[in-house]
């Protein structure tokens, strides 16, 4: 069984942030941008991180791809491919890397979609949530990388059922 944590859009927060991770156990932990930390700090220590627009020290990378359990992760914040106008910019990005799950922040808003066996996934926002009410992070999990299970947890630890979204996707 393969675990994923995707949270983004900390802006500042740190307590949050390591009870997150130490709630569940995973494989790999991904914050995507917006931390508003440096780079070393230790509440970071446990995710890997991409730069946002408000990450100002200028050390994180602005994408990264990453392999796990038979899936290919495409992390970005998303400022960079105007994920506020359209996911069409974000969608290629992945395309172009074979991404199977394209992680992104920046518009604050919880959201999964698979498009073109895709999954554009944004986890929300732990401190400043929009259009949900909850302020949410996102654990993925599976052990046959053809079938994904996607849940969205409230910052708190409690799984949200509210989101409109799928909580099953299939791939290949």
């Amino acid at each position: 069984m393969y675990n994923v944590l995707v949270v983004s859009d900390s802006h500042g927060l740190t307590d949050e942030l390591e009870q997150v991770s130490k709630r569940h156990k995973v494989d790999l932990a991904i914050h995507c941008g917006d931390s508003e930390l440096p780079s070393d700090a230790p509440q970071l220590a446990s995710y890997k991180t991409v730069a946002g627009n408000c990450d100002w020290n200028g050390t994180f990378p602005n994408e990264k791809l990453i392999e796990i359990g038979g899936l290919r992760f495409f992390i970005s914040h998303g400022h960079q491919t105007n994920v506020k106008t359209s996911l069409m910019n974000l969608q290629y990005r992945a395309f172009e890397h074979n991404a199977d799950v394209a992680c992104f922040g920046h518009t604050h808003i919880a959201y999964a979609e698979k498009v073109d066996n895709c999954l554009l996934l944004n986890p929300g926002s732990i401190r400043l949530p929009k259009y949900f009410s909850e302020p949410s992070y996102v654990l993925l999990e599976w052990e046959n990388p053809a079938k994904v299970d996607v849940t969205f947890y409230h910052v708190s630890g409690e799984i949200i059922t509210s989101f409109p979204y799928e909580k099953h996707f299939s791939f290949k």
